[in-house]
C-alpha cells in the first residue's frame, strides 16, 4: 500500500501515514526518503521530525525544531500557528520533567496567542510544571469563555485540573478530574494535535494514588495504540516506564524490570540530562533482585 501511494504520487496528501508508517516499521531509509521527496516548499520543521525525535527521546533537537517552526510561522504573521507549537514543546517539557523550559515556553506562548489552543496547552504545560495560580486562571477564563466547546470542557479543562491535583499530590482527585474525558481518551488536545494525553495523566493519577493495576491498564492502552503511538510524544515512551512504575507499585518486580528495559531500550539515543530518564534509572536500580 505505501509502495502504491508513492508509485501513484499520493506522496503530499499521505506524507503523514506514509512517514510514521515509516517510523512504527524502524525503516530508517524510508524517513529519509520522505523526507526528501517531501522537498523544501513543503518543509516544517516544527511537524513530524521533532515528534520523532521526541519519541526517542532526543528532546534538544525536537526543542530546536520546534522553536524553528514557531518562529517561522511567527515570521509569516501566523501567530495562533506559533503558540500553539510552543505549548506542545512545553508540554513536553513538563511531562519529561523540565519545569523551567516548560514554563518559558508556555508563557512565549501565550504572549503570542490567546485562543483556546494557546491557553488549554498553556495551562496544563504549566500546572505539570508546578504552577499552581497561572492554570487556574487560565481555565476560569477557558471555561467563561469556551461554555460549550467540547474541547475545553472535556479535554483542556479536565486535564488542567488534573495536573494541578497531581501537582498537589492528590492522585484520587486527580482521577475525578479525568472522569469527564474518558470518552474522548484518544482525541486530540488540538485539532490535529497530540492525543492520549487523558490517559496518561489518569494513569499517572492513579500511581499517586496508589492503585498500580489500574494505573497500569491505563499506560497499557497507549502502548495497545501504535498507530497513534508517534502522535502522542513524548507518551510512547513514558507510557513504558509508567507501567513499569505500576507494575512495580503491584510488586511484580519481573515484569517492571522488563517495562524499564522497554523504556531504557526506545530511549536509547535520549539525551543523557532528561530528569525523567534519570529518576527511571535510579528507580531501576533499587529494583527487588537487580544486579
Amino acid at each position: 500500500m505505501i509502495k502504491d501511494a508513492r508509485a501513484h504520487h499520493f506522496f503530499t496528501t499521505l506524507y503523514p501515514f506514509l512517514y510514521y508508517a515509516d517510523f512504527l516499521q524502524h525503516d530508517q531509509q524510508g524517513m529519509e526518503s520522505e523526507m526528501a521527496r517531501r522537498g523544501p516548499a513543503a518543509s516544517g520543521p516544527a511537524g513530524f521530525e521533532a515528534n520523532i525525535a521526541v519519541n526517542d527521546g532526543r528532546l534538544a533537537k525536537a526543542r530546536q525544531l520546534w522553536r524553528q517552526g514557531a518562529a517561522s510561522a511567527e515570521r509569516a504573521d501566523r501567530r495562533e500557528n506559533a503558540a500553539q507549537i510552543l505549548t506542545r514543546s512545553a508540554i513536553t517539557d513538563a511531562l519529561v520533567g523540565n519545569g523551567a523550559l516548560a514554563t518559558q515556553a508556555a508563557r512565549a506562548a501565550l504572549a503570542l496567542a490567546s485562543d483556546r489552543e494557546a491557553e488549554g496547552g498553556a495551562g496544563i504545560a504549566l500546572a505539570l510544571a508546578g504552577d499552581s495560580t497561572q492554570p487556574a486562571r487560565l481555565a476560569a477564563d477557558l471555561n467563561a469563555r469556551f461554555p460549550e466547546d467540547s474541547f475545553v470542557q472535556f479535554l483542556d479543562l479536565p486535564e488542567i485540573h488534573a495536573a494541578l491535583a497531581l501537582r498537589a499530590g492528590d492522585g484520587s482527585k486527580a482521577v475525578d478530574a479525568l472522569s469527564a474525558a474518558a470518552p474522548y481518551d484518544f482525541a486530540p488536545l488540538a485539532q490535529g494535535g497530540p492525543i492520549g494525553y487523558p490517559v496518561y495523566l489518569r494513569g499517572q493519577a492513579l500511581l499517586a494514588a496508589r492503585d498500580g493495576a489500574s494505573a497500569a491498564r491505563e499506560f497499557q492502552k497507549i502502548i495497545d495504540h501504535p498507530t497513534a503511538v508517534v502522535q502522542t510524544a513524548p507518551l510512547g515512551a513514558l507510557a513504558h516506564l509508567g507501567l513499569a512504575r505500576a507494575l512495580a507499585l503491584s510488586g511484580d518486580a519481573a515484569k517492571a524490570k522488563a517495562a524499564y528495559q522497554d523504556f531504557f531500550a526506545l530511549w536509547k539515543n535520549a539525551d543523557p540530562d532528561i530528569p525523567v530518564l534519570a529518576q527511571a534509572k535510579a528507580e531501576y536500580a533499587k529494583l527487588p533482585g537487580k544486579l
